[in-house]
């Protein structure tokens, strides 16, 4: 029997969009990617169907077809019933450098005022943490980070940039993340991270996976240039381990 008691309604004419409890839990999240993985090694014909998993969603796209909701419904249903217990996966810890210095982290006095830390403090207890991945999202390689420590929730800002740079690292609710390129964005930028998350002409163009997991550590403006060097021509190795099944 399955933990959780799940909705599926239709999204459309090509989705379906199956609907967990609405709770930020990484018991919720790996139950989510267990259904996804069970439907495509068994159930479904991976060339015709997209899954979006997030923090207590699956979305299921037919790329070929119109769905016929009822039919679908039932199917998913009882998938859903029957699925394994546990279904293997392999899931990283990634551990990512972020330079915190003052003309990166452009909100980060700010921040620490909001919250009552010194700067160090701050920068310590976000360095602390193991950030679970709980959507990919807004920009191609936006990474929803969830598992940020209540004593660092942060509000968003009132009113959002035009411009947030690419790399750069932010706080906004219970979430932090990286902005993978240039854009638009209302978080508070604390720092900047010199790998890049998203590259199109990478085989695998976002190398993260929905639950794995991020860590960040602190490095200095001249290790920020010495990186960010590295990566551009391809020799800096993200240093990762595996998750525990």
């Amino acid at each position: 029997m399955n933990p959780y008691p799940i909705t599926i309604e239709p999204y459309g004419e090509q989705a379906i969009l199956i609907e967990w409890p609405d709770k930020v839990e990484e018991a919720i999240l790996y139950d989510i990617l267990q259904l996804s993985a069970h439907l495509m090694q068994n159930c479904l014909e991976s060339t015709y169907w997209e899954m979006v998993p997030a923090y207590n969603s699956l979305t299921l796209i037919n790329r070929e077809e119109h769905i016929e909701f009822d039919i679908w419904k039932r199917k998913l249903a009882e998938w859903y019933e029957g699925k394994p217990a546990n279904i293997p996966a392999d899931h990283y810890l990634w551990k990512l450098p972020v330079c915190y210095d003052l003309d990166y982290g452009i909100d980060l006095e700010e921040v620490a005022g909001i919250l009552g830390l010194t700067v160090p403090d701050l920068i310590a207890a976000h360095t602390s943490y193991s950030y679970t991945v709980y959507g990919i999202g807004f920009l191609p390689g936006f990474m929803y980070l969830g598992g940020l420590p209540q004593f660092l929730e942060t509000p968003r800002k009132e009113t959002p940039r035009l411009l947030v740079l690419k790399g750069s690292v932010g706080l906004a609710g219970r979430q932090t993340g990286i902005y993978p390129q240039d854009s638009p964005g209302g978080w508070n930028i604390i720092g900047k991270c010199p790998i890049p998350i998203f590259n199109v002409k990478n085989p695998n163009p976002c190398f993260v996976s929905i639950g794995d997991k991020i860590q960040f550590y602190a490095i200095t403006k001249a290790a920020f240039d010495l990186h960010k060097i590295e990566a551009e021509v391809g020799i800096f190795k993200i240093p990762k381990s595996k998750l525990d099944a």
